[in-house]
C-alpha cells in the first residue's frame, strides 16, 4: 500500500511531464512521458526510486535497468550513460531523485558502526559502484513519510530534515548499505578522490596525484580504484571529462568551450577521443542531440 500512496503522490504534485524541484532540499519528482535513448551523463551521490515504469543507466557497458521493484544508489559521482527507452504517454516513468548529502552520510554511517562496535555485518561480495536494491520496509516507510511532508508546509520546516536522515539510514541499513558504507563510512578513501577529480577536472591529474591525496602506493590505490569503480583511475578521468563535455556540447557550449572546460589542451586529441567513445565527432553530437532535463 506505501508504493501505492508514493505513485499517488507524485501523481498529484507533477501532473504534467517534467523534473521539479520540491520544498524539500535535494528531492526532486520526475515524470517521463517519451522514450529518450541512454546518453552521456554524470551522476551526483543519489537515491532514484521508480514508482512506474522502468529507467536504465550503463556503467562501464553494465546496463542497470530497474523499475518499481528495485532503487538505484549511486553512492559517488560517477560518469554514465543514462535514458528512459520505455517510457510513453501510456507508461510514463515516475520517480524520485534523492541527493545524498554527504557530510550527513558520513555522520550517519560512523554512528551505525559505533553503535554496532564494529561488527556490522557484510553483506557479502564487492559491490557494485552503481547498486539496485529492493524496497524493504525501512525504505518504503521512510520514503512515504518523507514525502507526506510535501502536503505540510510547517511540518517540513520542522521535521524534513529528520525525515530525509531517516531515509538515509533506510539506505545504510538497507540491500545497497555495503555499497553506502564504503562510500560514506571508515575507509572512503576512493570515493574521497573523486570528489577531489571532480573539483580538478579541467587540471591535469596523474595517477600518482590521486595516489598520494588518499596516501596509498600507486598499486594499491589502482586496485581499489578498480574495485570501486568498475574502471581504472585513467579511464576514469576520460569517461569524466568526455560525459561533461558531451553535456556541455548538448546544453549549448562550443566544442573549444567544453574541451577546454574539462581540461582538453588538444582540440584534435579532444575530437579523437570523443569520437572513439561516442561515435560522433563532437559537432555531429552537437547537432544531433538536445540534453534532456531529467538526465542533467
Amino acid at each position: 500500500m506505501s508504493k501505492e500512496q508514493i505513485k499517488h503522490l507524485i501523481e498529484r504534485h507533477l501532473p504534467e511531464a517534467g523534473l521539479v524541484d520540491t520544498a524539500l532540499k535535494g528531492v526532486r519528482l520526475f515524470r517521463v512521458t517519451e522514450a529518450m535513448p541512454c546518453i552521456p551523463a554524470v551522476y551526483e551521490p543519489t537515491v532514484v526510486a521508480i514508482l512506474s515504469g522502468t529507467k536504465e543507466a550503463v556503467l562501464d557497458g553494465e546496463h542497470h535497468v530497474y523499475g518499481c521493484d528495485k532503487y538505484l544508489l549511486c553512492p559517488m559521482t560517477l560518469p554514465v550513460e543514462a535514458g528512459t527507452p520505455q517510457a510513453c504517454e501510456e507508461d510514463p516513468l515516475l520517480g524520485i531523485v534523492i541527493t545524498l548529502e554527504p557530510r550527513m552520510m558520513r555522520a550517519l554511517a560512523m554512528e551505525i558502526e559505533t553503535a554496532a562496535g564494529g561488527n556490522r555485518p557484510s553483506r557479502g561480495g564487492v559491490p557494485s559502484a552503481l547498486t539496485l536494491a529492493s524496497w524493504d520496509t525501512g525504505f518504503t516507510q521512510s520514503l512515504l513519510r518523507l514525502l507526506e511532508l510535501l502536503d505540510n508546509p510547517v511540518a517540513l520546516e520542522v521535521l524534513g530534515s529528520g525525515r530525509l536522515r531517516e531515509l538515509c539510514y533506510a539506505v545504510l541499513m538497507g540491500e545497497a548499505g555495503t555499497a553506502a558504507r564504503r562510500a560514506f563510512g571508515a575507509g572512503n578513501e576512493i570515493a574521497r578522490t573523486i570528489d577531489y577529480l571532480s573539483n580538478h577536472l579541467n587540471e591535469q591529474v596523474t595517477i600518482d596525484d590521486m595516489a598520494n591525496h588518499v596516501g596509498m602506493s600507486r598499486a594499491v590505490f589502482h586496485r581499489r580504484f578498480k574495485d570501486a569503480t568498475t574502471m581504472s583511475p585513467i579511464q576514469f578521468v576520460k569517461s569524466m571529462r568526455l560525459n561533461n563535455a558531451a553535456m556541455k556540447i548538448a546544453e549549448g557550449k562550443t566544442v573549444s568551450e567544453a574541451a577546454w572546460d574539462v581540461g582538453y589542451q588538444s582540440a584534435s586529441q579532444f575530437s579523437r577521443e570523443f569520437k572513439r567513445m561516442y561515435g560522433q565527432s563532437p559537432r555531429q553530437w552537437s547537432q544531433a542531440m538536445q540534453m534532456p532535463e531529467l538526465l542533467n
